[in-house]
Formats: structure tokens, C-alpha cells, sequence
């Protein structure tokens, strides 16, 4: 494995460092967006329980931030519960884009790798044709070991820019199909919590009125 780097010349070396970037992105992003941390199970269930007993503090609002991205947008409309329904939709709308934005961290990143590393190849093929040809001009066709260096050179580099940018490619693609299908699960919890609040508000007496 060694030797073949080394037969693929110095534009090995930034398409190996891209193919380590890749792989600690594919596997982080694996660890980070798994359901049960995105969307933990029950979580807004467990938020209405707390509600309906009135045992929801700033302490376990602070919690709830800290504990998932579901439970960012969650607290986000809870801090805003008493508040007209505009205000707590803006609320929730807002930490809601904080939130996609975390969820796609390093996804661009991701794709750029797929992007580049395929050019990195093509160029190390352009590379070798050129050492190839320069032989030819000073050497001539007769000695074949002449023009091998850089033939090995282009088809090492192409290749090994190709094996990186598909699978490179293929997690960018799952992942940012992964981070829109959570984000349509967490608008719906949201707004299952809203409507439930607001329900909930419209059936409480309201200051001066008779029972």
C-alpha cells in the first residue's frame, strides 16, 4: 500500500488527508444523528406530562435545552408558552434553524471532498501523461520501463480520487436525506406541543370572566 502512494506521486498526500476527513465525518455524523439522540423517544409526551401537572420549572426547561435538538425546539416554545401563538411559533422557528444548522455541521464539508477529490485525480493523471510524454521526447518508445513511472502515476492518482469520492459522495447524500427526514419529525412534535398549549389555554378561565 506504501509503495502505491508512493508510485502516485505527491498528489497522494491531499487525497489521503481527504479521505481520513471523510471517514471521521461519516462516522461522527453516524454517531450524532441517530434517532434516539435527535428525536428521543416519548420526549414530547413526557414534556405534556409535566405541563398538565404543572411541574415545569426553568430548571427542567434548562435540561430539556441541553438534552437533544428536539429538546432545544421544545424549550424554545416552552419559555414562550404564556405568549401569543405567533410569538412562540417565531420562537420555535428560530431555534429550529439553529438546530438544522447543527444537524448539517460538516456536511459541506463532506461534499466539497466529494467534489474536489475526483479533480485531484484527473489532475494526477494530467500530471503523469505529461512525465510520460517528456520521456517520449527525451528518450524515445524503445524502453517501456521509461514511460511506466508515469502512467502508473496517472492511473494510481484517477483511481484513488474516484475511491474516495464515492463513498464520499454516497454519505452526503444519505445524510442530508437523514438530517430533512428528522427535521420534518421534530416540526411535527413542535407542532403537536403548540396546538396542545394553546388548547390547553383556550379551555383555562380567563382573568375576570365567570366560571
Amino acid at each position: 500500500m506504501v509503495e502505491i502512494v508512493k508510485a502516485g506521486g505527491w498528489l497522494m498526500a491531499p487525497i489521503v488527508l481527504c479521505a481520513i476527513i471523510a471517514m471521521g465525518i461519516v462516522l461522527e455524523r453516524y454517531w450524532t444523528l441517530q434517532e434516539k439522540r435527535v428525536i428521543p423517544e416519548d420526549l414530547t409526551s413526557k414534556v405534556w406530562a409535566w405541563v398538565t401537572r404543572d411541574a415545569l420549572d426553568q430548571s427542567q426547561i434548562q435540561t430539556l435545552h441541553q438534552g437533544s435538538p428536539l429538546g432545544q425546539i421544545l424549550a424554545a416554545g416552552l419559555i414562550n408558552r404564556d405568549r401569543e401563538r405567533a410569538v412562540m411559533k417565531d420562537s420555535i422557528e428560530d431555534t429550529g434553524r439553529h438546530v438544522v444548522h447543527e444537524l448539517e455541521r460538516y456536511l459541506d464539508a463532506l461534499g466539497t471532498i466529494a467534489a474536489i477529490t475526483p479533480l485531484l485525480g484527473l489532475l494526477g493523471t494530467v500530471i503523469g501523461m505529461v512525465k510520460v510524454f517528456t520521456a517520449i521526447t527525451t528518450h524515445g518508445v524503445g524502453d517501456p520501463t521509461v514511460l511506466a513511472g508515469g502512467i502508473a502515476e496517472a492511473l494510481i492518482t484517477t483511481g484513488a480520487g474516484l475511491t474516495v469520492a464515492i463513498p464520499a459522495l454516497i454519505g452526503y447524500r444519505y445524510y442530508r436525506n437523514r438530517v430533512d427526514a428528522l427535521v420534518v419529525e421534530m416540526e411535527k412534535e413542535a407542532i403537536k406541543l403548540v396546538e396542545a398549549l394553546h388548547r390547553r389555554q383556550d379551555k383555562s378561565p380567563k382573568p375576570g370572566k365567570k366560571k
